[in-house]
């Protein structure tokens, strides 16, 4: 009972013909399925902006989906809006086994900042409370699987290790968007940090 899967964000607009679609990304639904039988505790995260968060392209005019800006809290993709709270696209896949979950995360719900991890909001120190929950049922191991694998699944198994757990990321399912070489620096920083990726 001490480890944990932790499914990322495998919502319909990370999924084919959603709003920031993952190439493939509907593939792992069933291997994600089949592995929670294996854990103690499934714990699932889900994107969940307001209208108009203010990661999105659309917020800053002039400016297009996958520019870079600069924050208050450092450098900032934007994104075509996506996962909008309530949204078709922000529901989970529908062949997601949800009834297995123990706890359902939502994050990016402050429209001031994005919140790739399921740790911490991209400003690196606000909690998102899940740290707290998995100490006080004393998981001690996670495994990660989901999307994206360079986005948020590297941010959260990062964070993960920094925070002490034992973290494993299971490369067969996960899928990444490869943003301008994008998943060779996450796999990179997600070894240098102690994640060990299967």
């Amino acid at each position: 009972m001490t480890s944990a899967l932790i499914v990322i964000d495998l919502q319909n607009d990370f999924c084919p013909g959603g709003a920031l679609a993952v190439p493939a990304g509907d593939q792992i639904v069933p291997g994600i399925n089949a592995l929670m039988d294996a854990f103690g505790a499934v714990l699932l995260t889900q994107d969940w902006h307001p209208l108009a968060h203010s990661s999105f392209a659309s917020s800053h005019p002039g400016k297009s989906p996958y520019d870079m800006i600069q924050m208050p809290y450092g450098p900032q993709v934007l994104w075509p809006d996506h996962c909008v709270q309530g949204s078709h696209g922000a529901a989970f896949h529908q062949a997601l086994n949800t009834s297995r979950a123990d706890l359902i995360l939502r994050k990016g719900y402050n429209p001031a900042i994005d919140s790739y991890s399921a740790f911490f909001e991209n400003d690196q120190q606000t909690p998102t409370g899940l740290h707290g929950y998995l100490q006080t049922r004393g998981i001690t191991d996670l495994t990660l699987v989901g999307l994206a694998t360079d986005f948020c699944v590297s941010f959260s198994a990062v964070d993960a290790a920094r925070l002490g757990y034992r973290v494993s990321v299971r490369r067969d399912l996960t899928r990444a968007i490869d943003l301008d070489g994008s998943l060779a620096v996450a796999e990179a920083g997600m070894v240098a940090a102690g994640v060990s990726l299967l």
